[in-house]
């Protein structure tokens, strides 16, 4: 994994909705990516893998993919605000999402 020095390219909007939670790290697939200013990048709020029953967490801030695949934390466990999320939850993905409440 190439590191290099960034720039912020706007602020991530806020998913949290209390400021208890649990993330882990995880790979973000640069596939996931969409060009923002320029950059590849994968939207904080993105379910990973996928928004249907293999979901295993909510991203918990943008994620620069431009040079390949890249680290970000994921939250496996707290409390969400769905109406902030990039794309809205799928039924499969609130079920497999066991130690997330959507709000």
């Amino acid at each position: 994994m190439k590191v290099e020095k960034g720039k912020l390219i706007k602020e991530s909007l806020n998913i949290l909705a209390s400021e208890k939670f649990t993330a882990f790290t995880y790979t973000v697939p640069a596939s996931k990516g969409e060009m923002v200013e320029g950059r590849k990048i994968v939207k904080a709020g993105t379910i990973l893998p996928e928004n249907d029953a293999t979901a295993k967490g909510v991203l918990l801030d943008d994620v620069d993919v431009t040079n390949g695949d890249n680290l970000g934390a994921l939250i496996e466990q707290g409390f969400i605000l769905k109406d902030r999320l990039p794309i809205a939850p799928a039924t499969e993905a609130i079920t497999a999402l066991k130690q997330i409440t959507f709000k």
